[in-house]
């Protein structure tokens, strides 16, 4: 499986916090499902950091050194997934929470999200 981890489910995992589900730490931990993290959710958590808004006890170089070690691959921002969020229903409010579903509708990802938002649009999700 191809999976797409949310912002949440990432720095949940980074934290090693208990919120996380069993099938989603299972999903994480197969070796042979292809995670990704989107550019977005980088940006997303530098913008949190810096507003401290976000509980992590590191840098935005630190978490992208995490991200590295744990085979996670960062998924570039296209022209096709900017194409795709033009003409995507107004559900959920968050640009970021936005990005994630034409992405993974794009490249044919499942979110890993606990948003009860996300899963509104056509879009696999596994929690």
């Amino acid at each position: 499986m191809n999976c797409l981890l949310d912002t949440h489910t990432l720095i949940w995992f980074l934290n090693g916090d208990k919120k996380l589900s069993k099938t989603v730490i299972a999903l994480i931990e197969n070796n042979d499902n292809k995670k990704f993290i989107s550019i977005c959710t980088l940006w997303e958590m530098s913008i949190k950091l810096g507003l401290k808004k976000l509980e992590f006890d590191g840098t935005i170089s630190e978490i992208i050194d995490l991200i590295e070690e744990n085979d996670f691959e960062i998924l570039p921002l296209s022209i096709a997934h900017i194409a795709e969020y033009q003409g995507l229903a107004f559900v959920h409010r968050d640009p970021f929470d936005r990005i994630l579903v034409v992405q993974a509708m794009v490249e044919d990802l499942t979110i890993l999200t606990r948003d009860e938002n996300i899963p509104l649009y056509n879009v696999k999700t596994s929690w």
